[in-house]
């Protein structure tokens, strides 16, 4: 009966315990199936073999739970050959790799099979202890049948113990259990066990009801280790009621059956092949012994060779000791001096974080302030031009559009100021034109020489290139702060811009830049000063010419940046010079590129839907207009909320969403539309501050940026862009 207990709860476990795909069994699992199914078929040399082999290979693989799962299965052989002491052994090694796991099946089905082997011992204590270990982890997992088969073993020990009155109670419970294939052993044992109880309390015939019962469900098991207890307790009892016939009958049986039991567990294995199975697990064991003791005599060795290094290290270093001693009493004073000054350090760093702090947030502030006017400007500028206007206006119109386009990079370099400084600036490298680059600054900056009657000039070397590849915003900005300064300081006199060749090949060229004045000059004493910030030579020069200080040392950094250096020689009264030299790379004539970059196919545009949500009113009106002129139907929101409810209801085909908005703002906006609409193609207008960035606002759903305030170029291809994908 035990042996057909414990196949039960071994496949209990093993059902719990398998946890990966029936086509994806590692070589462990394989091993383990193959010595199971040879143990199942009494071929159990074979089944010894392929436990051992599951063994070696899962402590190769460093499974603890494999290795568990393998002895686990070494133990179950052992047990079914009768061979306790060597299951006992094998499931304490199976019971501790469990312990360092979740607990499980296989783990409680351990503990069980430890308290059979106790019980065939006749080590009823032992057993008691691994059967409640097995108990609580069966709770612990919820496997009731597990459960009622522990209470069963319970029972049989204080049977075994002379306890009958706390075995009775468990017997009876699972007597009263309701027949059917999963009780029909465990009742047959419990019948079984009671029927011997009444019968050593000379309770004859009770013991035989029980005993019959017993033997009736047995029938249905088949379980001939059980139905031979069985026959020899019926023999016993008919003994005591005098039916001898009866009882030598019974026994008659009961011995047939011992005899081929005998037999079957005679054919399991024999004597030569368990003892050669032994030998050979020893000297593994042996082996695996010696290899670890020459590690340990190879780590001995080393231990050895480090403690004599040691031992020199701390001789030499007690030397060194001696030596510094002195030198850190020495040290310790120094360094009190140094925290004083470090804390003064400390405080003096703290306000100057602040203060750095605080004039970025006021350029983030002043810029964004800045630009929504200016968008203004450029923006009706540039509906006016389109408008066909006079001759006459025309150069007006020109040179507001690029002063306009001045005063926005103007803006953005005094930001990049602390971009600079934190080394977050990068350079361009687009195509650009040098001669329409400085023609555009001489007619932006003609109006400034003639009010100082000032002869301007600019000179180009003829072996220049026209094209260069660099960045030709930086460039820009350098010349027109340069050029500026020296048409400010200087009256009834001359400015000269001259670019010379230094070098040039067929890839790249390098350039001596010079911008020259016969201006008031800079004292010898303020030359080295000229280039900080709200640097201007003195306080009556401020006065006189106004400026903020910062034109130079814009230039300085944007020169460095570009990889050049600038260079200063003044006299006062004669005049400035400023020289220094760049490399580019030899452009190409872009015309035609520039051309199909900037030109929009109109038909794309023409007819498209598209919704403007911008809360300030001329910006609507500029925005509004050029979405117009380019045949586009556009309709305008000024807030988030209703944003959201229109493009929830309509169709569009395009979304402009301003980034500043009163309520919700374009950001939240943007991501609450694309909870149900993923399609509608959103372009952000924003007039980007030192905390905003592009991948900030496309974190939130939005498709594209258009800076304010935005070149009508950019505009329009940005526009046609997103409208084509």
């Amino acid at each position: 009966m035990r042996r057909f207990l414990v196949f039960f709860l071994f496949l209990t476990s093993i059902a719990l315990a398998q946890t990966t795909s029936k086509n994806e069994v590692d070589s462990v699992d394989y091993y383990i199936e193959l010595s199971n199914f040879n143990m199942k078929t009494n071929n159990y040399k074979f089944s010894l073999t392929f436990a051992q082999r599951a063994i070696d290979y899962a402590k190769k693989a460093g499974d603890v739970a494999a290795q568990a799962n393998a002895y686990a299965t070494l133990g179950a052989i052992y047990f079914e050959l009768k061979k306790y002491d060597d299951a006992i052994e094998v499931y304490y090694r199976s019971v501790s790799l469990y312990s360092t796991l979740k607990p499980s099946g296989n783990q409680a089905f351990s503990y069980y099979r430890l308290g059979l082997c106790y019980m065939e011992k006749g080590d009823y204590s032992k057993a008691d202890v691994n059967f409640d270990k097995a108990k609580t982890i069966y709770q612990t997992i919820r496997i009731p049948n597990a459960i009622e088969l522990l209470n069963l073993q319970k029972g049989i020990v204080y049977s075994a113990k002379g306890e009958y009155k706390s075995a009775i109670p468990i017997f009876s419970q699972i007597i009263a259990k309701p027949d059917s294939e999963d009780t029909f052993k465990t009742k047959a044992e419990a019948l079984y066990q009671i029927g011997n109880i009444e019968m050593h309390n000379n309770r004859k015939n009770l013991a035989l009801n029980y005993l019959n019962r017993a033997y009736e469900l047995n029938g249905r098991n088949k379980n001939i280790e059980q139905k031979a207890k069985i026959l020899l307790s019926l023999s016993q009892v008919h003994e005591r009621l005098l039916d001898v016939n009866r009882a030598y009958t019974l026994l008659k049986k009961h011995l047939q059956l011992k005899d081929s039991i005998a037999y079957l567990n005679a054919q399991k294995l024999g004597s030569e092949d368990y003892v050669q199975f032994k030998e050979s697990e020893k000297l593994k064991t042996i082996e695996q012994m010696d290899k670890e003791n020459k590690e340990q005599q190879k780590a001995n060795k080393v231990a050895k060779l480090i403690s004599i290094l040691a031992i020199a290290l701390i001789s030499i270093l007690s030397l060194l000791s001696l030596s510094l001693y002195k030198n850190n009493i020495i040290r310790n004073q120094s360094n009190l001096l140094l925290k004083e000054k470090n804390a003064e350090l400390q405080i003096a760093k703290e306000k100057a974080e602040k203060a750095s702090k605080a004039r970025a947030e006021f350029l983030s502030t002043v810029s964004h302030e800045l630009r929504t006017p200016l968008n203004a400007i450029n923006g009706i500028t540039h509906l006016l031009l389109e408008e066909n206007p006079k001759e006459s206006q025309m150069n007006y119109l020109t040179s507001l559009k690029f002063s306009g386009n001045y005063l926005l990079t103007f803006i953005n370099e005094i930001l990049e100021i602390n971009r600079i400084e934190s080394s977050a600036i990068e350079t361009e490298n687009i195509n650009f034109n040098l001669k329409l680059l400085l023609g555009n600054i001489q007619q932006s900056l003609k109006e400034l020489a003639s009010i100082n009657n000032n002869a301007f000039t600019i000179e180009i070397d003829p072996n220049i290139p026209d094209f260069l590849i660099g960045d030709p915003t930086k460039l820009s900005q350098i010349f027109l702060n340069l050029i500026n300064n020296a048409l400010k300081f200087t009256k009834n006199g001359e400015v000269r811009v001259l670019l010379t060749t230094n070098e040039i090949n067929e890839e790249f060229t390098s350039i001596h830049f010079e911008v020259l004045d016969t201006g008031i000059g800079i004292p010898e004493e303020k030359i080295e000063t000229v280039f900080d910030s709200f640097a201007q030579g003195s306080i009556e020069i401020n006065r006189k010419y106004g400026g903020t200080g910062l034109g130079l040392t814009i230039v300085k950094k944007l020169v460095e940046i570009m990889g050049g250096k600038i260079k200063l020689e003044s006299v006062v009264g004669k005049g400035s010079s400023f020289t220094f030299d760049l490399s580019f790379k030899i452009g190409i004539d872009a015309a035609a590129q520039e051309k199909m970059a900037f030109d929009v196919d109109e038909s794309i545009l023409d007819g498209k839907k598209v919704l403007l949500i911008e809360d300030n009113k001329i910006n609507q009106m500029i925005t509004k207009k050029m979405v117009e002129n380019k045949g586009m139907l556009c309709e305008v929101i000024d807030n988030g909320e209703d944003a959201i409810e229109a493009v929830k209801n309509n169709a569009y085909d395009l979304v402009l969403m301003d980034v500043h908005l009163p309520g919700i703002n374009g950001t939240i906006a943007t991501q609450t539309i694309r909870t149900f609409d993923k399609k509608t193609r959103i372009i952000a207008l924003t007039a980007i501050s030192l905390n905003e960035n592009r991948d900030m606002l496309m974190s939130f759903g939005m498709n594209d940026v258009i800076t304010k305030p935005f070149d009508p170029a950019d505009f329009y291809r940005i526009i046609s862009q997103n409208l084509t994908k």
